[in-house]
């Protein structure tokens, strides 16, 4: 009866369509569910984001939640997340990756989950990194650790304005350094991020990484521009 009341005078909205939610759904309505366009890499068609890092970054595997579109659904979700604040999101599509990345077998040997870091000024005036509740899940879901305390954001880019933010969605040149090396020493780690588009904040990500010793790198991202 409460819970019914909660819904009638606080509902809850669809983190893609912003729809109110019957009380049987969580985060997303089922229309959005079906509708979202799932990349499903890690199971077929990998190439496809592998391809972007080809020549330019070594990793070992590499896969995307969603297909990302200009105006679409994902966009919708991902804007949510990163710029209103709904972290849920990140804890739901973390989950929904991880259980999808627990079946495949080129994840099984993940021992520690990355996420790409933040500026530490952007932290404060995000008060989060979108992708921190993502990667967690992520590793929760293959027994991995999560680590936070080693990849570094040195370069801080401009915030871009609201329109751009909603219109575009790219990676910029970026500037990393890492910290507490030896964690990651002979470790296979996944790094994870929102999503790929030209693929350089990856890249930058990965190429400071390759100096620890004995390291492998696979990439997940909740979307990857189309």
């Amino acid at each position: 009866m409460l819970r019914d009341l909660a819904y009638l005078f606080f509902p809850i909205y669809c983190g893609a369509c912003d729809s109110p939610l019957y009380k049987n759904e969580k985060l997303l309505c089922t229309s959005c569910r079906h509708e979202l366009p799932l990349g499903n890499f890690h199971n077929v068609n990998a190439k496809k984001i592998e391809k972007v890092f080809y020549g330019r970054a070594k990793i070992e595997n590499a896969t995307s939640l969603f297909v990302f579109y200009k105006d679409s659904l994902v966009q919708n979700l991902l804007h949510n997340l990163k710029y209103r604040g709904q972290e849920e999101i990140g804890v739901e599509l973390g989950k929904w990756l991880g259980q999808e990345l627990k079946q495949s077998i080129k994840y099984q040997d993940i021992n520690i989950v990355i996420p790409v870091p933040l500026h530490k000024r952007r932290m404060r005036e995000r008060g989060y990194n979108q992708v921190e509740k993502f990667g967690i899940e992520i590793a929760k879901s293959l027994n991995a650790k999560y680590v936070n305390s080693v990849l570094k954001k040195i370069s801080y880019n401009k915030k871009q304005s609201k329109h751009e933010r909603t219109n575009r969605w790219t990676n910029t040149v970026e500037t990393f350094g890492t910290q507490n090396e030896s964690l990651l020493v002979n470790k296979h780690i996944l790094l994870v991020d929102d999503i790929v588009t030209t693929g350089a904040t990856i890249e930058s990500c990965i190429n400071v990484l390759q100096s620890i010793p004995g390291i492998k790198i696979s990439v997940a991202t909740m979307a990857i521009a189309e």
